[in-house]
């Protein structure tokens, strides 16, 4: 894909923008090492530290206290990755009121620093991270190269330790069956295509994560830029796959369809709903309907398994099939 100095990104394709720094404080052990001891201390130290930061409060959720349901429900909403869902006795999350700032800590590293937005906005997303990364820097020491920069547990974390990306959705490249061309061309230049929910996870919906695959001999804002860079090219390509589709009436009966189903249905399958979704959000981001994508996109994260469960009683999936149409029908409804 070709190099572009002031990219302009189509925001009818983008669902949300996250960056995250992965950082090792230098006097504990790397995780893969460390006891349940000094985990805890830890845990306790940075608990305390971001008490007094003066941008943001955090709310201090400690993973042994977090059932799977709700580890779930949050690895649904981004906030935590599938790893660290699974790690329990050692980890904890330090969250944000708003949940746009957050901290993990032992996942693979010490740290998992995340600043997460709505839409493209990315550089925003940079100075947030930015100072609440040189506030723990100004407070603990971190591990660090003056030849490696930051160290960290996988060697493509090394250098900057940033992992920015952006959550595109992309239905008319996906039925085109050009993703594959996509993943290989923007490989060459650095970035990874994944799914839904990160690394070797399958895409959902036509929803698919654009990142920088390495960290080493590129700074912060270089990544940034180039990661935009990219996001414009592969949105444009999506726009040329879509004039394909939308002089067809067909194309345009079937988002009315699904738009149909979900405004009526009675039973509605998680797997089902991903389906539906991605039409209607097509659609809206056509102007063939007048729904608000944020709303879309927040009602797509609360039908999602885990989040469910949080608010029903244990039930059968047909009883929670019931529950996920009444959610869709009762939103759509209200955008209407």
């Amino acid at each position: 894909m070709s190099d572009t100095k002031n990219p302009v990104i189509d925001p009818r394709m983008v669902v949300s923008s996250r960056i995250r720094l992965a950082r090792n404080l230098k006097k504990y052990p790397f995780p893969s090492r460390l006891d349940g001891e000094k985990a805890r201390e830890m845990k306790e130290e940075l608990h305390h530290l971001l008490k007094e930061y003066p941008h943001e409060t955090f709310d201090f959720l400690d993973m042994k206290n977090i059932n799977s349901v709700q580890a779930g429900a949050m690895m649904e909403e981004h906030l935590i990755s599938p790893e660290f869902s699974r790690n329990g006795e050692k980890s904890a999350l330090l969250l944000g009121r708003n949940k746009s700032l957050s901290v993990m800590i032992n996942e693979e590293d010490h740290l998992r620093i995340q600043a997460m937005g709505s839409g493209s906005c990315l550089e925003e997303l940079y100075e947030k991270i930015s100072a609440l990364d040189d506030y723990i820097d100004g407070k603990v020491e971190y591990a660090f190269s003056e030849k490696y920069g930051y160290l960290t547990s996988c060697p493509t974390n090394l250098g900057t330790g940033i992992r920015a990306s952006v959550m595109l959705h992309l239905p008319a490249l996906t039925r085109r069956g050009l993703m594959d061309r996509v993943i290989h061309s923007v490989s060459q230049v650095g970035i990874t295509v994944r799914g839904l929910y990160g690394e070797g996870t399958q895409a959902g919906a036509s929803l698919y994560q654009i990142s920088n695959s390495y960290s080493l001999g590129i700074n912060e804002e270089e990544t940034v830029a180039l990661l935009n860079r990219i996001v414009a090219q592969i949105c444009a390509s999506e726009q040329k796959a879509r004039e394909h589709q939308f002089p067809d009436l067909r194309t345009q009966d079937e988002l009315f369809r699904a738009y149909g189903i979900l405004k009526e249905c009675r039973m509605l399958t998680s797997a089902e709903f991903r389906a539906l979704y991605s039409k209607v959000r097509l659609a809206a981001e056509e102007g063939l309907l007048n729904l608000n994508k944020t709303d879309l996109d927040r009602l797509f994260i609360e039908c999602q398994p885990y989040n469910l469960m949080l608010t029903g009683e244990t039930e059968s999936d047909s009883e929670r099939d019931q529950r996920r149409a009444a959610l869709v029908r009762e939103r759509i409804g209200k955008q209407e």
